[in-house]
């Protein structure tokens, strides 16, 4: 079946679905959709490729999860993922590349940046600010 024809079958009626009132624009909760809109282009379930970032098991990093356009006719291993645990810089860096390198969606790979920087972001540690004491008498 034609991801375009999945896509009409599904864009109203799917349990991923999120419709509030007085808006106008429609969310989505699937995997595999990196801005959460519902919408064909970001959509996880139709496109034949389709990249998820959500942050790692060990705090530190996110896990890359895409999927293999030869293996979708098995669900179960269909899914690849790949943690990346390096710097920001570098796990950035590293995640441009896969993208380019295997033309897997580059369309998608600012948005791609955008939740994997957001992550990396949130997962950085809080400094103390030191509270200053007055000096002691003599």
């Amino acid at each position: 079946m034609s991801a375009h024809l999945s896509w009409m079958i599904i864009r109203n009626t799917n349990s991923y679905l999120v419709k509030k009132r007085n808006i106008k624009k429609h969310f989505s909760t699937e995997p595999h959709n990196l801005l959460n809109l519902a919408s064909f282009r970001y959509n996880g379930l139709v496109n034949k490729k389709s990249i998820d970032i959500s942050p790692a098991d060990s705090l530190h990093g996110f896990k890359l999860t895409w999927k293999k356009t030869k293996a979708a006719h098995k669900p179960g291993s269909c899914y690849v993922t790949r943690t990346m645990k390096s710097g920001p810089r570098v796990a950035l860096f590293r995640l441009r590349r896969f993208i380019r390198a295997n033309k897997y969606r580059r369309d998608l790979t600012k948005a791609a940046l955008r939740r994997a920087s957001a992550i990396l972001n949130s997962q950085k540690r809080t400094l103390q600010v030191k509270k200053s004491r007055p000096k002691k008498s003599d």
